[in-house]
């Protein structure tokens, strides 16, 4: 058993032992069939994407609040999961970036399978000045770099982030792009561009 999935359980056992505070059985049970009668599968969308992982499903059951040695054991195993670019390079090109950052498609019943997707990470995120919508869920990335600067540490940092943001907030609610194979690994570093390039509108 790998020891991500081995950290997970031990980490259920352990919460599934403490006093219940946040947990609402029968509440759930209704919730899963709800949701099982009306998400059917559909080309790549599949159903199974409404069942919860293990470290999802500690997270949901305690608030978002794991306790502190379990957070810890958790985010590390999420760590040691990211990949890298076999070459080492963390920064693509900025342009490329900017249009997986546009990009919504993938994914979808629509669309054609093993293509590669977008970031959509105007969702969430204010990026560039010339959005005039964007999300707020997560916060806002202008002038990332240019605040941050683009050390080394730094590309490795928001490559990690973006590859599985888990691994530094085991209950984060930003998508493991990498982790669950959504964005490739050069789609990642593009990304890392668009932050970290001094050139990107990102920085300007």
């Amino acid at each position: 058993m790998k020891t991500t999935a081995r950290n997970s359980l031990v980490a259920m056992a352990m919460i599934a032992a403490a006093p219940a505070a946040f947990s609402d059985s029968d509440h759930r049970a209704k919730a899963l069939v709800m949701m099982k009668q009306d998400f059917v599968t559909k080309g790549q969308a599949t159903a199974d994407r409404i069942f919860e992982d293990g470290l999802q499903a500690i997270c949901n059951r305690t608030g978002n609040q794991p306790p502190a040695d379990i957070t810890k054991r958790l985010e590390a195993d999420q760590m040691a999961g990211v990949k890298y670019p076999a070459d080492g390079k963390l920064m693509g090109d900025w342009k490329e970036g900017e249009k997986i950052a546009q990009s919504g498609r993938g994914f979808t019943w629509t669309d054609e399978p093993g293509l590669p997707v977008g970031g959509n990470c105007y969702n969430c995120h204010q990026i560039a000045p010339k959005e005039t919508s964007f999300g707020t869920v997560g916060p806002s990335l202008f002038h990332f770099g240019k605040l941050r600067g683009n050390t080394a540490d730094m590309q490795k940092y928001v490559y990690s982030k973006i590859y599985n943001a888990k691994s530094y907030n085991v209950c984060s609610e930003m998508p493991r792009f990498g982790h669950v194979g959504a964005l490739r690994p050069e789609q990642i570093r593009h990304l890392v561009a668009l932050l970290l390039d001094p050139e990107s509108p990102v920085n300007k």
